[in-house]
């Protein structure tokens, strides 16, 4: 089955929000998902619990929470780079799973997880940042101890300079100027207060 995302998470992204915020409150307003489950396959390669599980798989809430410490919305490129993102800062990653998520994602997967050229491109540009950072394994972090903690503590925690951050989207929008994700990455910064805050997650 397709699931097609609302206008309200094709527009959200946490680039917008105040730093400031807890991670508590972001995930409150983060929209909640169309889907009712996520499909056997994509689990079999993204749920940790998984025998087959990939580096970097992880469960929804810590994957909603890498979305709000790197600043990405809910688009398909957005979800490219999140997942690439993670896999790379996994140091003990072999070689050979981004090209199995990769191909998986483009060729097997369906609806809203399914990868398009460009947004294979990305993840796979966005597993090497993820290498040469100094971030931790964003997979491994215990986000249900920070809920509190506002998000530019957490970055500080997690060695996330805001700075890098928009050295790697400059260098993504430079790569794919064309796309909504990466026109979007370039119209704000962080620390920025969102116009509204409705609640979508208790």
């Amino acid at each position: 089955m397709s699931v097609e995302l609302t206008s309200r998470q094709k527009s959200w992204t946490p680039w917008l929000y105040d730093s400031r915020m807890t991670l508590r409150e972001l995930y409150r307003q983060l929209p909640g998902d169309t889907a009712t489950t996520v499909p056997w396959h994509v689990k079999l390669l993204s749920n940790p619990k998984s025998p087959l599980a990939l580096s970097g798989a992880v469960d929804l809430f810590t994957h909603d929470c890498i979305h709000f410490v790197l600043g990405r919305g809910l688009l398909p490129q957005d979800e490219a780079f999140v997942l690439g993102f993670t896999m790379g800062t996994n140091r003990a990653c072999p070689w050979w799973h981004p090209r199995v998520l990769g191909f998986c994602s483009q060729h097997l997967y369906r609806g809203t997880y399914k990868f398009s050229s460009l947004e294979r491109e990305v993840f796979h540009f966005a597993v090497v940042v993820g290498q040469l950072s100094p971030v931790p394994a964003l997979g491994s972090v215990d986000f249900r101890t920070l809920l509190h903690d506002p998000l530019d503590r957490i970055r500080a925690k997690l060695g996330l300079d805001p700075r890098l951050l928009n050295e790697i989207y400059r260098s993504e929008r430079l790569r794919w100027p064309d796309t909504a994700a990466s026109r979007r990455l370039g119209t704000s910064g962080l620390g920025r207060a969102p116009a509204t805050a409705n609640t979508a997650r208790h």
